[in-house]
Order: C-alpha cells, then structure tokens, then sequence
C-alpha cells in the first residue's frame, strides 16, 4: 500500500471520477449527434455508486501484478480512471458506445485502453477472476514466470443471483485461492426496483460457509459517530432492521421530512427523534447516506484486511446514484441528468461544466496523486512466446474398428511422443467426465493439476486403472460437475498467451448434450480472446440407449453459428486426429481461433475411411478433412450425391450400395465442417474472407446432382449445401426429443437409417419438373 493521502485530496478525485463518469454517458446521450434517435444507454447512477471504491482500489491499492474485473455498468468509471493515469486519449471520452470508441462494457479486446477482464453478461465477469486465478497459477508452475497478485471482482449485488457465481464459489478448489477478492457494491436496487429484502446477512452466511473471509462496511464514519451518542443504539437498531424500499425512501427525502420519517413507530422513537434534532440540516442529510461504501477511511481499512491465504469478498453497503440528483430512487437505473443537473454536479465535483474533460492541474496535490499511481501501475510490456509447432500428420492409419471419442485420447497421446513441446502446452479440463470421455490414459500418462501436491492413496491398488496423481506439474485439471465452470477456466487458460506471453492448448471435454448449458460464457470466453478447443462428446442420437435427455439435437448448428470459433464433426479416427491438430495449430497466437468438435461412441469400422496409401494423395485428403469435406466415394456419373457427416456416415455409405443395386450411382461426400464450408460458400459470393477452393474439389458443377445431407443433429445444418450448385435437396436429421432403444431403432426413429436415406434418393432421382 502507498503512504496515506489526505483523504480530501482523495476526495477530490473521486469527485473528478464520479464528475467524469457522469459526463461520458451524459456526452454520448445528450450532446453527440444522433440521427437516427436510437437511444445510446449508459448508467450513470450505477457508476456513481462505485466511485468511491474503484478510486480507493485504483489510487490507493492496486498494484501492476494485480488484475480487477469492472461491473458492466461501471465502465465509465473506468475508463476515466484510465483517463486520469494518463492510459486514455482524451478524444475517447466523447465516443461512449459509438463504432470504433468506449465500448458499451469493459472489453480487453475492444477498448483503447486497460481492461483485464471482459464483462458485459451478468455473472460472468464476476467469476472470470477465479478462473483467471487459476490459470495464472497453472502458467506459473509450468513457466514460472508470471509472478502473483490478487484477482479482484468488481460486482453489484444484483450479480449474486446469478447461479453461474455459486457454481464457481462451491468448485472444491476455488477455496485454495487466496488472491481473489470479491468487492460487492451494495446498493439494494436492481434494474426494476429497489430489493425487499436486506441481503447483507444472508450473503454473509453464504461464503463464511465456504470458506471466505468476509467484511462487511455498512456504516461510514459519520453514522457510526452518531452510534455512540444518546440515541445512536436505537438508531442503529432501525437502520438495521429497515426495510430496503425505506431506507430508500428517506434518500428522498429533504431534511424536514426525513426528521419527520427517520424515528419511525418503534419504542426509540423519542430518542431517535432527539438525535435527529441536534443535527442541522447538512449533517442529518449527509449522515443518512453515509454508508461504508463511500467512506474513504473504512474501504482503506478493508483493503488493508484482505487475508491473501483465503478468498475474500467485501460487501460495501453503498447507494444507487450516490453524489447525483438521482441517488436512491428505485427507477434512475437508466435514468439520466439534465443540463442544468450536470451544471450542478460541475459546482459541487469542482470542476467547469463548459470544459468537461480537464484533468487537475499539473503541481496540484490531485495531479501527484494520479501521477504516483500512473507510475505504480505501469506495467512492464511482456514477450508473448511463440507456440509450439504442431505436426500436421502423425503419420498412422487407423484400422480395425474404434470411435472418434477414442480417437480424442489417442492423438493426445501420440503427443507426447511425437511432438512432446507441444504436447507439454496442453492442458485438458473436465466437469467429472474424464474418464467416461476416453482421457484415462492421457490422465495417467501426464498427471492431475493441483496447486498443493496430494497423496494418491489407491497408488498401489492393483486393480485401480485410473490414477489420481495430484501435483502442480499435472496437465489435466478436473473441476466439479459444472459445465459453466469448465468454459470459463478455459477461456482463462486460452488468454494466457495474452496476459502472460505464454501460450497454452487448452482441451475441454463435456457431455454434447451440455454444451448448451455452457454456450454463453463460452461465447463470452471466445469474444474476451480466450483460444481453446471444446470437445462436446458423446453426441447426437448415436447415443441411443441414453434417451432423449442425452441425445443433442442443435449442437452442429451452434458449432456452425458461433463466432471466433471453427467446429468439426469428424467421422473416423484420422479424421479427428486431422481436425484436431489443425484445430491445435491455431491456439496461443494474435490470429488464432477457437475450436469445437463434436464425437461419438459410435464404434466405426476405419476401413470405410479408405484412406489414400499415396503420400501425395493423403495429404490431399489430409487437406480437404481440415477445409470441410472430402469426397469419400466417387462414380463415373453420378446420379445422386450424399452429403453425411460424423457417425451416420456409414449409413451413407451402405445407401450408396443399395442405390447402385438399382441402377441409381452415388456419390458420397464425407462433411466434416459445416461452418467451414459455409464461409467457403459466403466467400465465393463476395461476402466474406475464407478459402473457397474446397467447394470446387468437393462440390464441381461439372458433377453437381441432386443431394441428399444427413446428420445426426437438425438437418438445417447441412441445408445449405443445396445453394452451392443449386440442385434438388432432401435434408435428413433430428427434429424430434430421442428415444431409449438400439441404434437401429433410433435411427429408424429419426429417419436417419438407410432406408430412409434410400428412400429419399429415390424420390430426388424419379422428380420431374
């Protein structure tokens, strides 16, 4: 911690934060053009109600290792700290939410100036410290080199009803972390009203219980001096038992009507009355709002308290629109000053409403305050590493019969092996599901993430397969059933080529059928600069006996639609062994991507694959599985073509036999990236940046023919397929919840089985027009 400032000296920054702030939304709202009258947004209210804080934290105690994730609706706040420490251009404060300016919330891969952590999505920004945590010590005890701090959570209260915080709270290994503290702004309102009833107690129940130091600041020094005087108990005693709505209410109000509100019905009612009445209006108006989020002093104290050998989380009672005019009410969420407001606000923050933007004035003890922390928090620029080269083609061919799923756990360890730097960069993560999801062996060869090292006491059972080998060298981290918790460390230990120049491979296995569950913050890790690869498997209705509860249905088109990501649906082992280290290759670096494949248990003969044994003639193949598709079985003429992709493909293959029986010859097109061939597509009619010579290997005009598309997922994924040659299409796929049986039954169910994959070529190939 610095030396204590004069904390008026502090004050008065805080004014020119809050001041700032204010102004930026004011700006972009008020002032900037806006032709088309949309409205521009801001929250000026919920940025006042974290001035106090954000300047104690940035002014007084945050430190270069450190890192703090901001509220959403607190990005102002932040970006006129980062203005007053010299990180900001001064032309950037009037480009609130305007293309190329301030974001609308803090973005590390969008705003001009310092962000650690994206926020935007309730809840999200809270936790992303605690994987952010994880992943730095993870980086740490591979390089050692990424040094220590604490993870700071900026949060409102309305956070905390998210499921995705206590998701993250109750992970076993959350409670070992001693860097994260978690700053709660207590302002008791939400986007809609104020909230009945008081939180504080009951959130402090909630992580006592597992395990953090709590301190609560609900009172600053002005109440708590009140306290002591006659009549200062039962005061406090209303305070305390005060519903929230009223307590607002009393913010309200001018200081006759709150001598008139605040003794209450209570049997201290005279007492308090009298206490009330030795105060003048100032003081009275001042004490009601005096409460431990805005006391400069107490949040010292709290941030000096911070124990660093557990979690942390400090509830500051604050108010909603403290400093502004619309401070306390429940609807001034939105809501926004007027020019004769802001005029107001320049007078009492000391500064000139017509000269919005100055900062203090060189020489002034504000402007050393700013300097002393601009020179505390510059942070040394970091060399990012180069990753790791990446064989294109371990060399194998696959035989006998096996599945895409067994495939994952293969590759990775002919990893280390074949390409072992690399294979030292991966790091795998799962919810519970390691062994079911064919990582038993990687998890043997390569050992478990801890951060202590622990004994494995079934070491030495004989009949033990899987081994528990806890210790801070392991490359496989296993996180509680919690499919949230799994995106979010991965889009952490992806953004370690970025934060801490060292990149990772990090692997995320879940069930298919979750992936869903999962799809917000793994959006959100990916548009942060996350770079990992999620495998959802098993997938799709292959799964058969599961049931419908199991068998995901619109995951291929998730993969298709997501942004900043690649996705694969490969049919046989080398084809996932192709696609996932192309998908590798492309991790830990400024123009890397995402990945997500999706696997099955379907166990697969490999001979279907048909394999080229010409090394020019594999590559080829090698290539086209990682573009999107490849031809897997080509006639002279065709009649027909069949597009399939993942594990009905061999469904496709034995149509193609029935249909030659009868005369009808068919292609078979293996797809093995819809997304991929979709940009193909979107580049060949201009509309974006991609490779399209794929569509002209795969899909040549010459031999354009009706198609049928299967796949075992909605059959609008692969629909599209029909616009590259514009030709007849029947689009076979799962449009219903599944069933328990055999596969044959569910195949049958869905009309994914030869019949119908027959029935539909006959019916394209007999179509008159």
């Amino acid at each position: 911690m610095q030396p204590a400032p004069d904390y008026d000296t502090l004050r008065e920054v805080e004014n020119r934060v809050l001041w700032l702030a204010t102004s930026i939304v004011h700006h972009a709202n008020r002032v900037r053009p806006n032709p088309s009258g949309l409205k521009v947004g801001g929250h000026q209210a919920s940025c006042a109600s974290m001035a106090s804080l954000m300047t104690t934290l940035w002014f007084r105690h945050l430190r270069p290792e450190d890192r703090v994730s901001v509220k959403p609706h607190a990005s102002p706040v932040l970006h006129a700290i980062n203005y007053l420490l010299g990180e900001l251009d001064e032309s950037y404060l009037t480009r609130l939410r305007e293309f190329g300016g301030l974001q609308s919330y803090p973005s590390r891969t969008k705003d001009p100036d310092p962000v650690d952590y994206s926020t935007g999505s309730v809840g999200i920004g809270a936790t992303a410290p605690v994987w952010g945590a994880i992943a730095r010590r993870y980086v740490n005890d591979m390089s050692g080199d990424c040094g220590t701090g604490r993870q700071y959570s900026l949060l409102g209260d309305a956070e905390l009803d998210e499921g995705a915080v206590w998701e993250a709270l109750l992970d076993p290994m959350v409670g070992e972390l001693g860097e994260l503290a978690w700053m709660v702004d207590l302002n008791r309102q939400s986007l809609d009203r104020v909230v009945p009833h008081m939180a504080g107690d009951r959130l402090h129940g909630m992580f006592t219980a597992a395990g953090w130091q709590v301190i609560t600041l609900k009172y600053g020094e002005l109440l708590t001096q009140l306290f002591d005087r006659p009549g200062g108990a039962e005061l406090r005693d209303r305070l305390d038992r005060m519903s929230n709505p009223e307590y607002q209410r009393l913010l309200r109000c001018d200081a006759e009507q709150l001598r008139r509100r605040l003794p209450g019905d209570g049997p201290g009612r005279d007492r308090i009355a009298a206490l009330a009445a030795g105060l003048d209006d100032a003081a009275l108006l001042a004490a009601i709002r005096n409460l431990g989020g805005h006391d400069l002093a107490a949040l010292d104290r709290a941030f000096d308290a911070i124990d660093d050998t557990r979690p942390t989380v400090v509830l500051c009672y604050t108010v909603k629109g403290y400093g502004l005019p619309s401070q306390g009410h429940p609807q001034n969420h939105s809501s926004l000053l007027t020019a004769g407001q802001m005029r107001e606000l320049a007078v009492r923050c000391g500064t000139d409403a017509d000269d919005p933007w100055q900062a203090f004035e060189q020489g002034t003890p504000a402007a050393a305050v700013c300097q002393a922390a601009a020179e505390r928090l510059r942070r040394a620029p970091r060399r990012i590493a180069a990753p790791p080269k990446m064989p294109q083609d371990i060399g194998r061919t696959p035989t006998g019969t096996t599945t895409t799923q067994a495939a994952l756990g293969r590759l990775l360890m002919d990893l280390t092996r074949e390409a072992p730097e690399a294979a030292g960069r991966v790091v795998t993560v799962s919810p519970d599901v390691s062994s079911t999801t064919n990582l038993g062996g990687w998890v043997n060869k390569v050992g478990v993430w801890s951060v202590t090292e622990r004994q494995d006491w079934f070491a030495d059972d004989s009949e033990t397969i899987l081994h528990w080998s806890e210790k801070p060298s392991g490359q496989h981290i296993e996180l509680g059933i919690a499919e949230v918790n799994l995106v979010g460390l991965l889009g952490e230990l992806g953004a370690a080529w970025s934060r801490w120049g060292q990149p990772l491979l990090p692997i995320g296995v879940l069930y298919d059928p979750f992936v869903e569950r999962a799809l917000e913050p793994w959006s959100y890790g990916i548009y942060s600069g996350g770079q990992s690869i999620l495998v959802g498997t098993p997938s799709g209705v292959s799964l058969a006996p599961e049931g419908g509860a199991h068998q995901s249905v619109k995951t291929p088109s998730i993969g298709l639609e997501q942004p900043g990501c690649v996705s694969y649906e490969p049919a046989f082992a080398i084809d996932t062994e192709w696609t996932l280290l192309a998908a590798l290759a492309q991790l830990g670096r400024p123009d890397g991507s995402s990945a997500y494949l999706r696997l099955s248990t379907r166990p697969v003969d490999q001979t279907l694959a048909a394999v080229p044994g010409d090394p020019v003639a594999r590559e080829r193949r090698r290539r086209q599985v990682v573009a999107g598709a490849y031809t897997l079985r080509c006639t002279d003429a065709p009649d027909i073509t069949l597009a399939a992709m993942g594990a009905v493909v061999p469904e496709a293959l034995a149509a193609a036999d029935r249909l030659a029986q009868n005369g009808i010859r068919a292609d078979v097109v293996c797809v093995t990236s819809p997304d991929l061939l979709y940009r193909a597509v979107r580049a060949r009619q201009g509309q974006a940046e991609a490779e399209s010579w794929v569509l002209d290997q795969v899909f040549p005009v010459e031999r354009a023919t009706p198609l049928v598309t299967v796949v075992d997922g909605h059959p609008h994924t692969l629909a599209f397929l029909a616009t590259i040659n514009r030709v007849r299409h029947a689009a076979l796929g799962v449009t219903r919840f599944g069933q328990s049986g055999s596969l044959e039954d569910v195949y049958r169910y869905h009309g994914l089985d030869a019949d119908s994959i027959v029935r539909a070529a006959f019916d394209l190939a007999t179509m008159k027009f």
